[in-house]
């Protein structure tokens, strides 16, 4: 026999349903940056409750003026998409090789295992942006606060450090050098 819902459960739903639809409306995508300029990708990063980034690939190669191939022929995207070619991203010397479901890639050809295989989000393969940043000598942060991925590039974006001799000499005393180098003693400038 059929039993109306009572007023209490309408109610109950309406309300459910209400909340999330605005969260989902309030959500904004993942905006990536590199060097402070926006990457545009038809497929936004995804992130996790972990505060882990997964950014699609072609997008982000581009940005960094890397060429993404894949094995193959002309229908390489099919075959990534049936997890049958891999993916190779190439920025001058260096390169990332990975495939689609498999936890094992390679930087330079040396071995690399990934925390979570690459994925495929409508015809994208996403990969975790650590391993991205690691591959290519850049600097990746994802900020969920303001959801945002920034890149930033060796030298761009950095502003050099300028120190009086004064600090130069209190900082290798303390073991510390601008820009990242060793310290090999007080440096004087002319």
């Amino acid at each position: 026999m059929y039993r109306a819902p009572s007023a209490r459960m309408l109610l109950s739903v309406t309300a459910v349903a209400f909340a999330a639809s605005a969260m989902i409306a309030l959500a904004r995508p993942v905006e990536m940056t590199l060097d402070g300029e926006r990457i545009e990708s038809d497929v936004p990063p995804i992130t996790t409750s972990s505060n882990r980034a997964y950014v699609p690939v072609r997008s982000f190669a581009a940005a960094l003026g890397a060429q993404t191939l894949t094995d193959g022929d002309a229908d390489g995207d099919a075959d990534i998409a049936r997890g049958n070619a891999g993916v190779n991203i190439v920025r001058g010397n260096q390169s990332l090789r990975l495939k689609v479901g498999d936890v094992h890639a390679s930087i330079n050809g040396m071995p690399l295992t990934l925390r979570r295989p690459p994925f495929l989000v409508r015809g994208r393969v996403m990969v975790e942006l650590d391993a991205l940043a690691r591959a290519f000598n850049v600097r990746a942060v994802y900020d969920p606060r303001t959801a945002r991925i920034d890149v930033l590039t060796p030298g761009i974006g950095q502003a050099p450090v300028i120190l009086s001799t004064e600090a130069r000499f209190a900082r290798s005393a303390q073991g510390f050098a601008p820009e990242g180098r060793a310290v090999e003693g007080p440096s004087v400038s002319p």
